[in-house]
């Protein structure tokens, strides 16, 4: 099973788990990956470790459940069986809306962030780097390949230049976040103003989580915010000065630019995806949250 890194050892299965062939064990660290992929599954509390709340009941929760299993980061989900587990990995990248894929794999050096991917005509989109897995290199190539790599921040580069290799994509970070390891980005962003990446694509430099913080907006439709905003498993958008690694008050009118776009999808690197009916309700959400968290500082 050269897709996977490891698996999970029965032998440290942790209590909390639901009897049956799926568990966790110790040696998760609670990136709340498998909980974003199967939430019917897998269970605990945001920042929390996870465990198997309940077994798969339908194909179709054993499948993302599976999912979730190939995507761990640390490989601490196993299944006593291993059934299915090569379907699992054929579905992904999973598309969650038209266009965006959310590409599971998540590494271990980036504490298990989330990566997405974009097809779009104008040339496919990586945001933030998975782990550099075969299949999932396999898989994107057959969606038409990545033309860009956008890096959000330095923190969940994970294995940016193997894909960029495998890809033969150029990557984009901003200067303020470069590090030795990504002195080799083909394409640094300069300054605070927007940047046009290609038709409907938009770098909105984000400063405040770090330096170089950046989202990227597809179609005035869909806002990858890497650690910069991010909603919970309500759907409620979220931000907190305790995962501020930078300047929180530059992080504060970073939300406040973000007043002046249109957008109904936050995708994050951590926290789960958001999403409201309409620009006007997102507005609306992202003015609550800016409100709330002035309000803290």
């Amino acid at each position: 099973m050269h897709y996977l890194k490891g698996m999970a050892r029965l032998a440290d299965r942790t209590k909390a788990n639901a009897s049956g062939d799926l568990f966790v064990d110790s040696s998760c660290i609670g990136c709340d990956t498998c909980r974003r992929l199967a939430p019917a599954t897998y269970g605990g509390g945001e920042g929390d470790t996870s465990y198997v709340a309940r077994q798969p009941a339908t194909d179709d929760e054993r499948r993302r459940a599976l999912m979730a299993l190939v995507s761990c980061p640390t490989s601490s989900i196993g299944s006593i069986s291993k059934t299915g587990l090569a379907e699992a990995v054929a579905a992904l990248p999973d598309e969650v809306a038209p266009g965006v894929f959310d590409c599971g794999f998540a590494a271990e050096s980036s504490f298990g962030a989330a990566s997405w991917f974009v097809r779009r005509p104008g040339g496919n989109v990586l945001v933030d780097s998975p782990r550099a897995s075969r299949p999932l290199v396999a898989r994107l190539k057959a969606l038409g390949g990545v033309r860009f790599l956008f890096l959000t921040h330095r923190d969940d580069v994970a294995d940016h230049a193997r894909l960029a290799r495998a890809l033969g994509c150029d990557r984009v970070i901003h200067v303020r976040d470069e590090t030795p390891g990504t002195a080799g980005v083909e394409q640094k962003i300069v300054g605070d103003e927007p940047v046009e990446l290609g038709e409907g694509l938009l770098v909105i430099p984000v400063p405040g989580h770090t330096a170089g913080s950046a989202a990227l907006l597809w179609n005035d439709t869909y806002l990858f915010t890497g650690d910069h905003l991010w909603g919970d498993a309500g759907g409620r958008l979220g931000v907190s000065r305790s995962v501020c690694w930078w300047d929180w008050e530059s992080q504060l009118r970073s939300l406040d630019r973000l007043l002046e776009f249109r957008f109904r999808w936050v995708l994050p690197g951590h926290g789960r995806p958001a999403r409201r009916d309409s620009p006007e309700e997102m507005w609306e959400a992202l003015e609550a949250l800016i409100a709330e968290a002035r309000g803290r500082a």
